[in-house]
């Protein structure tokens, strides 16, 4: 990367990048990684974690390049975050479960986030504006859940859903502003109900894309089929393709 960045003999399009301009790239990497443990595919996995390490390189040098710190200083940093949260493993703290562990891991980064500036006292501190907004929504209601604001039950949540459904309902011709607003209302309780069952929201819809994606290329094999466009069907002729579909297929009902 020292190499690439170089201004003289380096690549032109890695010497013209910043930290913003490599971000979304970061970002993507990240999910093909995702996407590669979802397929069982290990040999595009050890090639996709290549991919997303390189991110973390580019960064690291862009970073040493402005005097602020290096690759190695990355390194240390981790180290010490995960001697420092498993204190179980490498000093005398004793923790029973996994569980125990989430809740004591969360306790330790209350604390670190009270020491850092502007950070005291504030519960919701640090939950990155950048992460995708069903993950970011479960996060802020396990931060929130911390000091004990959350439902007491799954039932208690799923009453929540219902709620935000009916309010969904009621803003139908309330305009588009007041329809977004309940809409969005409606997916943070969705996302925190799948939270309050240790559920992630983002896999949670994940596999319910591909599952469509499966599930219509099936009922588009059927039209192919049947030698007639899109057009010439209706509403109801493609519901009986994708209930057929539905039925003979190896998926749990949705």
């Amino acid at each position: 990367m020292a190499a690439l960045r170089d201004p003289v003999g380096g690549c032109p399009w890695d010497q013209e990048q910043d930290f913003a301009s490599i971000a979304p790239y970061t970002i993507e990497e990240a999910y093909e990684v995702a996407d590669a443990i979802e397929r069982g595919d290990p040999a595009d996995l050890c090639e996709e974690l290549g991919d997303l390490l390189l991110q973390v390189v580019f960064h690291a040098r862009m970073a040493e390049e402005a005097g602020q710190f290096a690759f190695g200083d990355v390194v240390t940093a981790i180290t010490d975050k995960l001697v420092r949260r498993h204190p179980h493993v490498f000093g005398s703290t004793r923790i029973a479960s996994a569980s125990e562990q989430r809740t004591a891991w969360e306790t330790q980064k209350a604390t670190e986030q009270d020491r850092e500036p502007g950070g005291a006292g504030r519960v919701l501190a640090g939950v990155a504006h950048a992460l995708p907004a069903l993950a970011r929504a479960a996060k802020l209601g396990r931060r929130a859940a911390r000091v004990g604001f959350d439902w007491t039950d799954f039932t208690g949540v799923l009453a929540k859903v219902r709620e935000e459904v009916a309010e969904v309902e009621a803003a139908e011709h309330a305009g588009a502003l007041a329809l977004r607003e309940e809409i969005g209302d409606l997916l943070f309780s969705v996302a925190n109900l799948a939270r309050r069952v240790d559920l992630d929201p983002e896999e949670a819809l994940r596999l319910a894309n591909a599952k469509f994606e499966r599930r219509f290329d099936a009922v588009e094999d059927r039209v192919r089929a049947s030698g007639r466009d899109w057009s010439g069907f209706d509403a109801a002729e493609l519901d009986a393709f994708w209930c057929e579909v539905k039925a003979a297929g190896s998926e749990r009902a949705g």
